[in-house]
């Protein structure tokens, strides 16, 4: 018993140098470009490596323009339903990430807040077909890895949603 006592440590340290090894050489094949891990039958990636020197822009939290300035509060006719909303952030996300060189087809990651309307409801179907228009697409074939959160509310009542952007390239 004392033997395979002594002997577990040893296990266990060639053990992670075995697999320290296969992710390094995997890591070294995929060196300078980023690569995206596809989910053919999903509209999202499982994820994305970015490699070593890669310029990044991250955006914050962005919302929806004000659609309309005269329109009576909690009507959600200032900022537009979860769709309109959707896409007024994703022409605020192409239009920073503009302004660092970067376009809509860099983009890697998002993470998206959805916040529930006045009858309880999320429209996660309005966020879809927003992002449906953007990525994943004729235009933009790129996909993205994200995350879809829905959240007891924003900051502001009349927001539906928030959206956090990452490009790479």
């Amino acid at each position: 018993m004392k033997n395979i006592l002594f002997l577990l440590p040893m296990f266990a340290f060639l053990g992670s140098c075995m697999v320290t090894t296969e992710k390094k050489e995997v890591t070294e094949e995929k060196e300078g470009f980023i690569v995206r891990y596809d989910r053919p039958d999903a509209a999202i990636l499982r994820g994305v490596y970015i490699p070593k020197g890669a310029a990044y822009f991250y955006t914050s939290g962005l919302v929806a323009p004000v659609k309309n300035e005269n329109a009576i509060p909690g009507t959600y006719g200032r900022y537009g339903n979860t769709y309109e909303q959707s896409i007024g952030i994703l022409e605020r996300i192409k239009e920073t990430i503009g302004e660092g060189g970067f376009t809509l087809e860099d983009v890697v990651f998002l993470r998206v807040y959805l916040a529930p309307d006045k009858d309880g409801k999320v429209d996660w179907d309005a966020w879809f077909k927003a992002y449906g228009e953007f990525f994943n697409n004729e235009e933009n074939p790129n996909k993205v890895a994200r995350s879809t959160i829905a959240v007891h509310s924003l900051a502001n009542p009349e927001l539906l949603i928030e959206i956090e952007a990452v490009a790479a390239k």
